[in-house]
């Protein structure tokens, strides 16, 4: 015969399903919003497209459709009386053209500063900064918007698809360019100019703040023209790199630097002669 179980397993199960029950927006909103985000980026661009639209009045439908979808996730989840569903809806709608054209540029920019790219198609079809890019438009038009937790399912959507992390509350200006990308982490109040650049491994980070500074700038501002190369951290609300910047790779800055500056972090190579016993030459970087 089974045993009745012990009464603190059922104390506990009581007191999930309590947790579960508090919950104003479904347990669903996860799946939704990457659902979701699938098929927006289907419609903007038929590279992600799982199936083919003919006509103008089928595209129109399915933004119709996707309207209505954003509508009755972010409705549960909206705490501001001054905007409604249907505020964020239109207004989300409204914005998609300029998104589109935004995101046109940022494919242009890494296609033309990647000498491995073929073409744009490639770009948009297989690099993972494109996409990381892409969801992070969509995920900042919606937090300006004051949509909560929504935005931020998107941007850890693209986090998990690409290794790339962007807070959706990173202002980001036009034909901005990922290469590789894994491990780039832009935080929430970064600020970056048009025509920025940057690789693998970059940290656009805080220092250290307190939980009552979270509405501050904790985060750096980056001006046009600058180019960030691999595994460089950037950190500070007050740091800022001037335009036509280069930071090199494995650089470390807490504070700004002028326009047209070059920064690079020098290493020192020790090489110690070949050991008598017949050991192998040992590099220390």
């Amino acid at each position: 015969m089974p045993t009745e179980p012990a009464p603190t397993l059922r104390a506990f199960a009581a007191d999930l399903k309590t947790r579960r029950d508090s919950l104003t927006f479904g347990v669903q909103l996860k799946q939704g919003a990457q659902q979701w985000t699938d098929e927006m980026l289907a419609v903007l661009f038929p590279h992600f497209c799982r199936e083919r639209y003919f006509s103008t009045a089928e595209i129109e439908a399915k933004l119709v459709l996707l309207e209505r979808d954003l509508k009755r996730m972010v409705g549960p989840l909206l705490t501001d009386e001054d905007i409604s569903p249907d505020d964020v809806g239109h207004a989300f709608s409204e914005a998609l053209p300029n998104i589109h054209q935004q995101l046109l540029l940022d494919a242009d920019a890494i296609n033309a500063g990647d000498p491995a790219a073929e073409s744009l198609d490639e770009v948009i079809l297989a690099y993972p900064g494109f996409s990381a890019i892409a969801i992070h438009r969509l995920a900042h038009a919606l937090h300006q918007l004051r949509v909560p937790i929504f935005p931020r399912l998107l941007g850890e959507y693209a986090h998990q698809m690409t290794g790339i992390d962007i807070h959706p509350g990173a202002t980001i200006g036009t034909s901005f360019a990922i290469d590789h990308g894994t491990g780039i982490v832009i935080g929430e109040s970064t600020v970056i100019g048009n025509n920025v650049k940057i690789y693998q491994g970059v940290t656009l980070g805080a220092l250290s703040v307190k939980k009552s500074l979270a509405r501050s700038k904790r985060h750096p501002t980056i001006e046009d023209n600058v180019v960030i190369y691999a595994q460089a951290v950037i950190l500070g609300g007050e740091t800022v790199i001037g335009h036509d910047s280069v930071i090199g790779g494995n650089a470390w800055l807490t504070e700004s630097v002028p326009p047209h500056s070059h920064v690079q972090h020098e290493s020192t190579a020790t090489i110690r002669p070949k050991e008598p016993n017949g050991t192998d030459v040992m590099y220390v970087i």
